[in-house]
């Protein structure tokens, strides 16, 4: 079913390019760029994420095939709109030298299992615990935000060599997470035009 696209998306993503030239990414990394930028009115996310075009085939192939999506927090999954996601926060029990975030991130790879798409806008400590896990993922969504741990959480889900998609600096947050893991369910399955008309 394809997805009807509000005016004032339009013309936001209109706004976005005049102000922007996209057109040098590639088709996904374009539609991940560009969602990310429209939810936060940021333009500085073109130079701050970190994707790789090949990851994010594989990755959008998994999703369109029905990998699982797992989020960290609620508010990253009210903001995907057009799969279920499983987040278990609610069941998760902090401990010792374990906060509730990454208790929930190994309650979630229990019920998952490997290949599911990650998606974490809240806690580094979730994205911590998930580096710990051999949870072989289809690609991680690691957009945490804060003063302490989001940079160097997402600086070593890059080391980690896992297919990714980060930024470098502080920011982030459930919004531009979510956006992030729109682009590519919102993205049409054939993408041949790397220059679409509408947003993607």
């Amino acid at each position: 079913m394809s997805r009807v696209v509000h005016p004032i998306e339009q013309e936001s993503f209109r706004r976005l390019r005049a102000r922007l030239d996209t057109s040098p990414f590639p088709p996904l990394t374009r539609a991940v760029v560009e969602r990310v930028i429209h939810s936060a009115a940021d333009l500085a996310y073109a130079s701050d994420l970190v994707t790789d075009e090949a990851a994010l085939e594989t990755a959008y192939a998994a999703l369109h095939a029905g990998a699982p999506v797992v989020v960290d927090v609620e508010m990253v999954a009210a903001g995907i709109t057009r799969r279920e996601t499983v987040c278990r926060l609610r069941d998760a029990v902090a401990g010792p030298g374990l906060t509730r975030s990454a208790h929930a991130v190994r309650l979630a790879y229990e019920q998952v299992g490997p290949g599911a798409v990650w998606v974490i806008g809240c806690a580094p400590t979730a994205l911590e615990e998930l580096l710990t896990l051999d949870a072989a993922p289809a690609l991680v969504i690691g957009l945490p935000v804060g003063f302490v741990g989001a940079a160097e959480s997402k600086a070593a889900l890059r080391e980690s060599g896992l297919p990714a998609v980060s930024n470098v600096s502080e920011k982030g947050g459930s919004a531009v997470a979510a956006a992030a893991l729109n682009a590519l369910l919102y993205h049409p399955t054939s993408y041949a035009d790397p220059h679409p008309e509408e947003p993607s």
